[in-house]
C-alpha cells in the first residue's frame, strides 16, 4: 500500500468542494478535491489508497462517465456517488457499474461519514488481498512446467499414480515434484495448496 488513505472528492461546485472537504477532515480525514473529472484522472494514481466521492452531474465527464472509465481502466478504488437529482434509473446504473453507494442530496452528515469510512475499510481489505495474490502468484511463477503439471494434478485430488500415468512419469518423480511444489508454495497440505490457487484465481491449469 503506497501513501496514506485519501478520500478523493470530485464536484465542480466550489462550495460542496469546500463543505465535503471540511466535513471530512473533521474526522480527521486525509482530502483532495477536483473541480472536474479529467483533473481528478490526470493527478490520481491507482496505487494511492483511498476512496472516491463523486458528484453526478459535471460538464464534459459525468460522474457516471468517471465510473464507468475506472471500471474499464480496472481501477477498484470504491466510489460513492452524491447527486441532488437522482432517480431509479441513475441509481441501478451506478450500482451496476460498481458502485458502493448512491446518496441523494441533502443528506445527513453522519450517514455520508459511515459510508466513507466503510468505503476507506473495503480499499484497505481489497489491497491486501491483491498484494497477497500477486506473492501467490509469484511463488507460482517460480514453479518449472512440470511442477506445475504436477500442482495441477495435486489440486484436481489425483492420486501420485494417477498423475505419474498422464505425464508418463514414475511415481518417484511425482513424489520429487510434489515436494518441490509445497516447499515453494509453502505450504504443508494439499488444503492449503488449493487455497493459495483458488486465492490467486488458478483453476485447471489457467490463471
Amino acid at each position: 500500500m503506497s501513501g496514506e488513505p485519501t478520500v478523493f472528492v470530485v464536484d465542480d461546485d466550489q462550495t460542496v468542494r469546500g463543505s465535503l472537504c471540511w466535513l471530512l477532515e473533521s474526522l480527521r480525514l486525509k482530502v483532495q478535491t477536483y473541480a472536474s473529472a479529467q483533473d481528478f484522472l490526470s493527478a490520481y494514481d491507482p496505487v494511492q489508497p483511498g476512496c472516491l466521492l463523486l458528484d453526478v452531474r459535471m460538464p464534459d465527464i459525468s460522474g457516471l462517465q468517471l465510473q464507468e472509465i475506472l471500471e474499464q481502466r480496472k481501477v477498484r478504488i470504491p466510489v460513492i456517488l452524491i447527486t441532488g437529482h437522482g432517480d431509479i434509473a441513475m441509481a441501478v446504473r451506478a450500482m451496476k457499474a460498481g458502485a458502493f453507494d448512491f446518496i441523494e442530496k441533502p443528506f445527513k452528515d453522519q450517514v455520508l461519514l459511515e459510508r466513507v469510512q466503510q468505503c476507506l475499510a473495503i480499499d484497505t481489505r481489497q489491497r491486501r488481498e491483491d498484494a497477497e495474490r500477486k506473492k501467490i502468484i509469484g511463488r507460482l511463477d517460480s514453479l518449472t512446467p512440470r511442477e506445475i503439471d504436477v500442482l495441477d494434478g495435486v489440486v484436481s485430488g489425483k492420486s501420485n499414480k494417477t498423475i505419474a500415468a498422464d505425464l508418463d512419469i514414475s511415481v518417484k518423480t511425482v513424489e520429487v515434484h510434489r515436494a518441490r511444489v509445497m516447499e515453494k508454495m509453502a505450504v504443508n497440505s494439499v488444503a492449503e495448496l488449493t487455497s493459495l490457487c483458488i486465492s490467486a484465481g488458478r483453476h485447471q491449469g489457467k490463471l
